[in-house]
Order: C-alpha cells, then sequence, then structure tokens
C-alpha cells in the first residue's frame, strides 16, 4: 500500500503509549494498534481528527504517501 502510517514515531516524540492515547481519544487499543502497524485499510475522518488534536499535529505527520514501487499489496487492482 502506498499510504504509510507514522503513528509510532509521532507517539515516540511525544513519550506517549498507545493505551494512554487510546483512553485520551476514545478508539480502542486493538484499532490503534492495527493502524500503528499499518494493517489499517481506511481511517475515518473524525478518528482523524482525534488523533490530531490529541498528538498536537497534522495529518500529514500521521500518514505519508510513498510512491516506491508497489509491493504487490493492491488486491485485484490493475493499472
Amino acid at each position: 500500500m502506498s499510504i504509510r502510517v507514522h503513528l509510532d514515531r509521532v507517539l515516540l516524540e511525544r513519550r506517549m503509549s498507545l493505551t494512554e492515547l487510546s483512553d485520551r481519544v476514545g478508539v480502542t487499543l486493538a484499532n490503534l494498534s492495527i493502524l500503528k502497524t499499518g494493517k489499517a485499510r481506511a481511517i475515518r475522518f473524525t478518528t482523524l481528527d482525534l488523533l490530531c488534536r490529541e498528538l498536537n499535529c497534522q495529518p500529514g505527520d500521521l500518514l505519508v504517501f510513498d510512491a516506491s514501487p508497489d509491493d504487490g499489496d493492491d488486491e485485484g487492482i490493475e493499472a
């Protein structure tokens, strides 16, 4: 997938645990873990808004487009 999640980096910079973030924003630890590990297929704008507000960051600090060659993760999509 071409979108990379940098939640772990932002958490490290803020010296905050995933559990603490979960408590502060009201998103389950399981869902934040899926996002943090890059296994999420989507994120709601409301969730992104909560994360950015609590972490005092911009969406671009959490989500980055990676234009490197595809790793074959796009199921059934043809050019």
